[in-house]
């Protein structure tokens, strides 16, 4: 199963906004979800979060920036290439300013007002624990649709780990 990453950026003490993006183009088009991608060969997975974040919005973080708040693994039966882990990372810190690319659109939204109409049907499910602070690892079964989620499986961290 392919290794991917999203990282959330956070506005605000506690967080009153954060950072989706806006797929144009690729997998996900034409939804809001975190920034990320794809685990290149020879990377860590934090390594690849701070990467995608740059290549994606011109947003920098370092791995320091970053911190670890989750796994979600995504089974598509219907199309098995798509099926993936997720590692979460959310950050309070970085340098610039999002800009729009080719394949993503940064928008900021009020972390009690996400366009959840606009998402992946999982994201209710997991994106309100992560914006709170919670460590999560989930795993979602979609439907044959590879839209609607057929099971959620949950299992909340502690803050200790």
């Amino acid at each position: 199963m392919k290794d991917r990453t999203l990282c959330f950026l956070m506005r605000g003490d506690p967080p009153a906004e954060v950072l989706l993006g806006f797929k144009k183009t690729g997998f996900g088009a034409g939804k809001y979800t975190g920034v990320g991608g794809k685990v290149e060969a020879g990377e860590t997975i934090a390594s690849a979060a701070v990467r995608e974040l740059e290549e994606e919005t011109g947003v920098r973080v370092t791995e320091q920036d970053i911190q670890y708040v989750g796994r979600l693994t995504f089974l598509f039966p219907a199309k098995p290439a798509w099926s993936q882990e997720v590692h979460v990372f959310r950050a309070a810190a970085w340098e610039g300013e999002a800009v729009e690319i080719s394949e993503i659109k940064p928008v900021w939204f009020g972390v009690n007002q996400l366009p959840y109409e606009q998402m992946w049907q999982d994201a209710p499910h997991w994106l309100p624990g992560i914006l709170a602070g919670e460590r999560i690892r989930m795993r979602f079964v979609f439907e044959d649709d590879n839209e609607t989620v057929r099971e959620v499986h949950q299992e909340v961290f502690s803050s200790g780990g």
